[in-house]
């Protein structure tokens, strides 16, 4: 399986990302310029977390309009799997790709910590590995996670199971309405998500609970 991680000015999780898809997939994925127009043949675009263009206007405004991410939206329209983490939710957000709001911590404060997830829908492309209602941990480093969405928007993803992840046991970090950490397009092909499941994949990691999110993605078995 072939995946791409989007590269952008002021996003800091890229390597993460890339050490992440490498040691999963066993292969290095291919790295994607912001002002690349073209993308190869791939399976999984990742886009990291970070702070895009300093996160001026708002998160993730400035990098939904790079022209790689016209190509982004290009390949996800042909049913290609994209993951945005933390900024790279933002950024879908931003793009169109997704539904909803990313705002302020209700805290107003930035988060970094490790929360509490439940496995809201495991019958998607990302969470198949995962049983439903299942509960694991995850980092999160944010300042602006807080989902909303209006009434209509909100009944619509709740009732067509597009909400995947929601924080878990009163571990909300952000004020998210419902506790939404991760959502998907109706498609089910385009994941956002405040977590990092990137950085909770191995031993050294002190856990593996993120590790399963991407071999559900790249299409592999959840590893023994």
């Amino acid at each position: 399986m072939k995946s791409a991680v989007v590269l952008l000015p002021g996003l800091n999780r890229d390597r993460d990302m890339i050490a992440a898809l490498t040691k999963i997939s066993g292969k290095a994925p291919v790295t994607i310029w912001q002002t690349d127009t073209e993308i190869p043949d791939v399976d999984l675009i990742a886009i990291p977390g970070g702070f895009s263009f300093g996160d001026y206007l708002r998160c993730g405004a400035i990098a939904a309009r790079m022209p790689v991410m016209r190509a982004v939206a290009e390949k996800a329209a042909k049913g290609v799997q994209v993951v945005g983490v933390c900024n790279g939710f933002q950024i879908l957000v931003e793009a169109g790709l997704l539904p909803g709001a990313l705002m302020r911590n209700a805290s107003l404060k930035f988060v970094c910590r490790e929360v509490k997830l439940e496995i809201a829908n495991a019958n998607t492309a990302f969470t198949r590995n995962y049983a439903a209602g299942q509960i694991i941990r995850c980092p999160v480093a944010h300042h602006d996670g807080n989902y909303f969405a209006d009434p209509e928007t909100l009944a619509r993803i709740e009732g067509d199971g597009q909400v995947v992840v929601r924080y878990a046991e009163g571990t909300n970090p952000n004020g998210s309405i419902n506790d939404i950490a991760g959502i998907i397009n109706d498609k089910g092909n385009v994941l956002g998500l405040m977590p990092h499941p990137e950085n909770l994949i191995e031993a050294a990691h002190g856990g593996d609970d993120g590790r399963a999110l991407f071999e559900s993605a790249l299409g592999l078995p959840k590893a023994a």
